[in-house]
């Protein structure tokens, strides 16, 4: 085998571009990978978009990263990132000192994918961490795309979740890193919902405490979103890996949705004038954005216009965050919202909703995703180890 050479370089290098793009290499053909528009990293004027790759990013006021790339006679073979999150750790117990490795991707090459986390270790014991997690993006906050796929191969992830192969996670656990956290996904089947249980639960829940509900207003989407962030900052503020989402962060998010956005999916739950939870589904523009792999090629503007020719006939939804703020749970409002969004989703010709990333200790969100039928169907893994 040639030998091997680590490249480290920061934000702003002309080699960013070469490590966004090389996942484009490594899973050519793979009918399953849906990467993010490239200009979900990269940035895009036309598009409206700040890349997470830029400076630009709202992430990289309160962090500090690092990039490298593994070659072997001058061909990049693998990618990892290295980060110290500020914020993050300051909002942690004890300022705790965790690293992040993330945009981990490499070749079936175990050689390769031990000397990108060794010099990601090593670049993170520089910077005083005493912890190292991974992988995600930059960092596993809550709200990042993050994890590793280890069950669920065989199926199509949705819109901000990952997809890998099968030897990702050997690698990582042969390095030595170990689990910490599981993800799981429950695909639920609109035509075999409970309907009738929910509805019941709903009706009673309806009637009492004087709960009203209604649909995002996206002509205001920036108020929607301020909504949104009140009750994710109070509803997940006990989560393992939480980070209270910044009007920035929220927004870089929003940006990236804004095509696919259908106001009915994404619903408030109010009591005396108080918003008090929130669900919110999206559909899932994956189908759409899915490689091709064609004559036309795949660029961002492709896609894009793919997109849009299909954005009014997609079948699946992701229900990306569901949440009630303490001291009103176990209540009711979880079934009631999802009664709405339900009767909504089924009257649009919507056939499935995926409910993703839960935590594994979220009992309450995981009876709930069973109760109206779902299964699991997807894992994927968090990895830690002391540096």
């Amino acid at each position: 085998m040639k030998p091997l050479a680590i490249e480290e370089f920061p934000l702003g290098d002309p080699r960013i571009r070469e490590f966004a793009m090389l996942p484009w290499r490594l899973y050519r053909g793979d009918p399953n990978w849906t990467p993010p528009l490239n200009a979900d990293l990269l940035g895009s004027r036309l598009l409206g978009l700040n890349g997470l790759l830029t400076p630009a990013h709202p992430y990289h006021r309160t962090a500090s990263v690092t990039h490298f790339l593994a070659r072997r006679d001058g061909r990049a073979v693998g990618r990892v990132s290295a980060a110290v999150n500020r914020r993050f750790n300051e909002h942690q117990e004890a300022n705790a000192g965790i690293g992040f490795f993330g945009f981990f991707e490499v070749e079936k090459d175990y050689d390769a994918a031990a000397a990108l986390l060794d010099a990601a270790r090593k670049w993170l014991a520089l910077q005083g961490m005493t912890v190292m997690r991974g992988p995600g993006e930059y960092s596993n906050a809550t709200h990042e795309r993050q994890g590793i796929l280890i069950d669920g191969f065989d199926t199509p992830p949705t819109v901000e979740c990952t997809h890998n192969p099968p030897y990702y996670g050997e690698y990582i656990e042969r390095w030595g890193l170990s689990k910490i956290r599981d993800y799981h996904a429950y695909l639920v089947d609109l035509e075999r919902v409970p309907h009738e249980r929910i509805a019941r639960v709903a009706e009673a829940v309806r009637n009492r405490d004087g709960i009203e509900t209604h649909v995002a207003d996206i002509r205001d989407l920036t108020a929607e979103i301020g909504k949104v962030i009140e009750v994710y900052n109070r509803a997940w503020s006990e989560n393992w890996g939480f980070l209270p989402l910044t009007p920035g962060e929220a927004k870089s998010v929003a940006d990236s949705l804004r095509p696919i956005i259908d106001p009915g999916l994404v619903r408030f739950a109010s009591v005396d004038g108080e918003i008090v939870a929130v669900i919110g589904a999206f559909p899932d523009p994956n189908r759409a954005l899915r490689p091709r792999w064609g004559v036309l090629g795949d660029s961002d503007l492709v896609r894009v216009a793919r997109l849009l020719r299909d954005r009014r006939h997609l079948p699946r939804v992701r229900l990306m965050f569901f949440g009630i703020v303490p001291g009103r749970r176990l209540r009711g409002i979880d079934a009631l919202l999802f009664d709405e969004t339900y009767r909504y989703a089924v009257s649009r010709g919507y056939r499935t909703i995926e409910a993703s990333m839960l935590l594994e200790e979220n009992g309450l969100v995981i009876r709930t995703a069973e109760f109206a039928g779902g299964r699991r169907y997807k894992t994927w893994r968090i990895y830690e180890r002391a540096i």
